[in-house]
């Protein structure tokens, strides 16, 4: 009866293996995804907002000889400056300036989306806030007076 589960264990164990190498075999000679080809490299244009200067657009790419366009968007709070498509890390903002009433901050480059042609480091502006009065500070609340 040992001999007999034995076998029954050896053979399920032997058909699971062959039903795994037969499925890996058959990702090998895997078709291409939908939409690629056999282009090098994709050269895109800025994203064009469908109305304004931000929100839903479309974006145009060239290879050789094939073009496609992409959906992109552009966020309105962009910076016209340096693009939408370069992406920087900044530092913190520096003190306020009293003479110009503005402070900077600079940031250098981390990304470039889309073969994007962005500077490596760029410095931001904005204006002081306001100066604020403090009003003095009493004693809350209704309590009695001594």
């Amino acid at each position: 009866m040992r001999g007999l589960f034995a076998m029954i264990v050896i053979l399920l164990v032997v058909l699971m293996m062959a039903t795994t190498e037969a499925g890996k075999e058959k990702k090998v000679g895997k078709k291409k995804p939908k939409g690629t080809s056999d282009c090098g490299e994709w050269q895109w244009g800025a994203c064009v907002p469908n109305a304004g200067d931000c929100g839903t657009g479309m974006r145009e790419g060239t290879c050789k000889d094939q073009t496609k366009k992409l959906k992109c968007k552009v966020p309105c709070n962009w910076k016209k400056e340096f693009g939408a498509d370069c992406k920087y890390k900044f530092g913190s903002w520096g003190e306020c300036d009293t003479v110009t009433g503005v402070k900077n901050r600079s940031g250098t480059l981390k990304k470039a989306l889309y073969n994007a042609d962005c500077q490596q480091t760029i410095s931001v502006s904005k204006p002081c806030p306001p100066k604020s009065v403090s009003k003095p500070k009493g004693k809350k609340g209704r309590g009695k007076e001594n």
